[in-house]
């Protein structure tokens, strides 16, 4: 069988300040009304109007659907398809954070191919029709959705979060404006820096790895590292919005084709049964994570310590993957992310889920990519630790001048 790689990206990228202004032209391209799947944060931003107003310059007429409140589920899609439907649209454009691309994503499979979105997963179903086409506008710099052919679902009634991924779900255009990102609150604003952190890393450290993922993920930690305490810090800092949105659209690219780890594995349950944001649950596992599987990936941990490394600093291998670990502490420390108890989840009720929440995880296949592959038990014990994770960085004498 050929040794080959497999590299997917939208058919279009338009980025940079000011690229949101091209969605009439990209819109107008590709169909004559548009779906526009978006959320109550953008209408109240004015966001929504300066879309329809793009639009209508191009002669596309729009509709609307602001439904999507929270993690993207197979209820909001229902909607949203439902009024695609009945307006008779023929193109969509999401307008948000990754929850609104996700679900456009969703719709624009589903407008095509029927089913229920659940069926895609696994690829028990596998969408044969082309996808209706779809322009992704991310407003926050994390999920890296708008290049990925990977949509979370959660299915309301059984309470999973359902990872599917396939070529369909692809966007035909991602438009990443850091612009639209200026307006995130501080908790968002760390929340998606460090998802976006986490998809470079794992992309790196994924056994899907490949020369092409490789360069994408270590220019995503590159430009994510120095800029997103300055993004947390300094909402107004265009400079370091601009280099969070090309670093987690780098991220993405490199995510969806090298495919991500245990983190994930692990975060979309608690998602799905405690309502803690995609983001926020990735940072509250990642430090714990990598301390799991530091022995299985220390040289390429290890390119990531230097990139952390002031200066270029030069580290051995065993020192350069510890001060990886304890810089993703720190900045998790620094951008104030809690860890389970401190968001607030019973320990009890938490407990309880445990036996669950790590079958999940398994059975979404993420973790099967991790360098050290977890079994059910180990799982269950990482989700332990992670309950009352210290994100305390402790120095490196004599390692790190």
């Amino acid at each position: 069988m050929a040794n080959y790689e497999v590299f997917r990206t939208p058919q279009v990228i338009v980025y940079a300040r000011d690229a949101f202004e091209r969605v009439g032209v990209e819109t107008a391209l590709r169909g004559k009304k548009a779906l526009i799947v978006s959320d109550g944060i953008m209408q109240s931003l004015g966001n929504i109007d300066k879309c329809i107003e793009i639009l209508s310059q191009e002669k596309v007429q729009s509709e609307v659907y602001a439904g999507v409140a929270s993690e993207p589920t197979d209820q909001y899609v229902a909607a949203a398809l439902a009024l695609f439907k009945e307006k008779n649209c023929d193109v969509i454009i999401s307008l948000g954070g990754g929850s609104c691309i996700d679900t456009a994503k969703a719709v624009a499979v589903l407008a095509s191919n029927g089913g229920y979105i659940g069926e895609y997963m696994g690829a028990k179903k596998v969408a044969a029709a082309p996808p209706v086409p779809h322009i992704a506008i991310p407003t926050t710099a994390g999920t890296g959705s708008e290049v990925t052919d990977v949509t979370i679902i959660t299915n309301v009634a059984d309470n999973v979060k359902m990872m599917i991924k396939q070529p369909a779900f692809m966007p035909a255009v991602a438009i990443v404006d850091p612009m639209l990102s200026m307006s995130s609150p501080k908790k968002v604003t760390a929340a998606t820096g460090v998802d976006a952190l986490s998809h470079a890393i794992e992309a790196y450290l994924s056994k899907k790895a490949h020369p092409m993922t490789d360069v994408l993920a270590l220019a995503a930690i590159r430009l994510i590292v120095p800029n997103l305490r300055k993004a947390y810090s300094h909402p107004d800092d265009v400079e370091a919005r601009e280099a969070m949105s090309t670093g987690s659209m780098y991220a993405g690219m490199a995510f969806s084709n090298a495919s991500v780890c245990l983190v994930h594995g692990m975060s979309r349950p608690i998602g799905a049964l405690f309502h803690v944001p995609h983001g926020v649950s990735n940072a509250m596992l990642l430090p714990a994570v990598l301390e799991f599987s530091q022995e299985a990936c220390k040289e390429r941990l290890a390119d990531i310590g230097r990139l952390f490394a002031e200066n270029g600093r030069s580290l051995a291998d065993e020192a350069a993957s510890e001060y990886a670990v304890e810089q993703v502490k720190k900045l998790c420390l620094d951008l104030e992310i809690p860890n389970l108890k401190g968001w607030g989840i019973d320990q009890d009720e938490f407990e309880n889920m445990l036996t669950k929440m790590a079958s999940d995880a398994l059975i979404s296949g993420s973790p099967a990519n991790n360098p050290r592959i977890p079994d059910q038990q180990e799982i269950e014990e990482l989700y332990r630790v992670c309950y009352d994770y210290q994100f305390t960085a402790g120095e490196l004498p004599g390692k790190v001048s």
